[in-house]
């Protein structure tokens, strides 16, 4: 990557004429669910340049309203509005908040239900498992207790027999009813309730215990429960518990919940784990349709879809462009509360069930190969068996297989390469950006990584342009990453290779020296 705009098309040209711990109050009181106030909040995003992250807040907010907590670290306000507070209110506030200069994002706190189909008739535990060939894994590995997988969820009883000695000591946190350090599952009308032990089993439930189920993965879990005792939860305490998961490295983050909709608040919460180095897996939706809830829907997050135990994708799941692998999650049997409906054990169907399922196998790709989130990334997609429109998490090749040796989908051969390029440049201030032309090295490259880190203090944004030859703004980029510092990152899946790519550095606010780094996968 260089600033010479006399090179050729490979690699990085500057274009010519560049385009213009968190501080909480704490939660309610325990109960069943989350208190209904918790819709009465808007989530203010403000901008790293900002001398303070209250001021712009309490510069737009109404009196009715009141500052109820501040995260210092995803760099966003809690406003909490009365009760009964009319929408057009809090709408009104919304956009007066983002008209300020210093507001990246307002929005509403959002709800988040985790993602189940009704319960099926109980199928054999092992056709799960015989579909992803995890007894073939198992004789090279079973997995690692140095591999932590952080599963946020409904809490869970981890205290289970097939759960609790892969339990960390310290099990988790408690992020809907006060925060404090017990991730009990809840119960609903009088049963346990069970989707996060379910999940938490399907990913890492004790392998050679004589008891119970097969885990995926031997790895350490600890739970963050987020979402109340019927599944739903606000995207505040996702976020949150995303943010945490982070915090305690993590080094797979399983997200078996979603909605329709993007958030700001949550997605600045998976950029930071992904920068402390997690790999989050999240459910594609159970809707039928083709496009994935979020968080899946984020480039940063894994997106995996639900496939029959004949291998045909599920009658329920999401599809899509951002579906990169797909794993069993019809009838899939698991651990649930000691108690539930008089059960251990029982099947489940979802792709709730199928994001852990492949969380398990990266966690395996991790523990045998030692490799980082980016290339445990790569190869649980190079290492699938392709037998649907994407392929099918396949424990055995990932195992066997070393990362690189396999190419990546789509391309179906040719081996895995990779190029990377990086620039580092400095903005002076508000309204100063830089525009690059990356040409592609690879005829059919599967993917390109852009990756923006800037300087403390600093507010840039990140603008790609994929199959149009100018340079991006924020009103006609394809792409675009906006959060409240300088730490952006995107993927472009399948690029249009007939024009180069176009990227877009610019300051929101702020001034100071920033790295733009593009990786080209082939």
């Amino acid at each position: 990557m260089t600033d010479d705009d006399g090179l050729s098309r490979r690699g990085f040209l500057r274009a010519t004429g560049a385009a213009a711990a968190a501080t909480t109050v704490a939660g309610p009181a325990a109960g069943q669910e989350p208190s209904a106030s918790r819709a009465d909040r808007v989530l203010v995003g403000v901008s790293a340049a900002a001398d303070s992250l209250r001021g712009p807040v309490a510069e737009t907010m109404p009196e009715s309203a009141a500052i109820r907590s501040v995260d210092d670290t995803l760099r966003y306000v809690t406003v909490q509005f009365p009760p009964d507070t009319p929408t057009a209110i809090e709408h009104d506030y919304v956009q007066t908040a983002e008209a300020h200069d210093m507001v990246r994002y307002a929005e509403r706190n959002k709800l988040r239900t985790r993602r189940l189909t009704p319960d099926d008739p109980l199928r054999s535990e092992q056709e799960s498992l015989d579909l992803i060939n995890a007894n073939a894994a198992f004789d090279t590995t079973v997995g690692s207790s140095d591999v932590r997988i952080a599963v946020i969820d409904t809490g869970a009883d981890y205290e289970h027999e097939d759960l609790a000695a892969n339990v960390r000591a310290n099990p988790g946190r408690d992020f809907v009813f006060g925060g404090d350090s017990d991730p009990i599952n809840g119960t609903n009308n009088g049963q346990p309730q069970p989707h996060g032990t379910h999940v938490g089993g399907i990913a890492a439930a004790v392998t050679d215990n004589e008891t119970g189920v097969t885990g995926v993965s031997q790895s350490e879990l600890i739970f963050g429960r987020a979402l109340g005792d019927s599944g739903a939860g606000f995207t505040e305490d996702i976020a949150d518990a995303i943010r945490w998961a982070g915090d305690q490295n993590a080094d797979i983050i399983n997200l078996s919940l979603g909605a329709s909709t993007a958030s700001n608040v949550e997605l600045s919460a998976v950029q930071y784990a992904h920068r402390k180095g997690a790999l989050l897996v999240a459910a594609a939706g159970n809707d039928g349709r083709e496009a994935v809830s979020f968080p899946a829907g984020y480039d940063l997050v894994v997106a995996v879809a639900a496939a029959d135990s004949d291998g045909t994708l599920a009658s329920f799941t999401n599809t899509g462009e951002q579906v990169e692998v797909v794993a069993p999650g019809v009838d899939y049997l698991s651990t649930v509360p000691d108690g539930y409906k008089g059960k251990k054990y029982t099947g489940f169907s979802g792709t709730s069930m199928a994001s852990p399922c492949a969380a398990g196998v990266a966690a395996l790709i991790m523990a045998q190969h030692g490799t980082d989130r980016t290339e445990t990334r790569r190869h649980l997609r190079a290492s699938s068996e392709v037998t649907t429109p994407v392929g099918i998490v396949d424990a055995q090749a990932a195992v066997e297989e070393d990362p690189g040796d396999i190419p990546v989908p789509p391309r179906p051969s040719g081996g895995l390469r990779q190029r990377t390029d990086s620039v580092t440049s400095r903005l002076s201030g508000f309204d100063d950006s830089d525009c690059y032309r990356y040409g592609f090295s690879f005829d059919n490259p599967s993917a390109v990584d852009v990756e923006l880190s800037g300087e403390d203090g600093t507010d840039f944004d990140l603008y790609v342009n994929d199959g149009v030859a100018n340079c991006p703004t924020n009103d006609t980029a394809t792409k675009r990453f906006v959060s409240t510092d300088s730490n952006e990152s995107l993927t472009v899946q399948n690029p249009d290779v007939s024009v180069p790519l176009y990227v877009t550095v610019d300051s929101y606010a702020g001034s100071g020296r920033y790295t733009l780094e593009i990786v080209e996968t082939g």
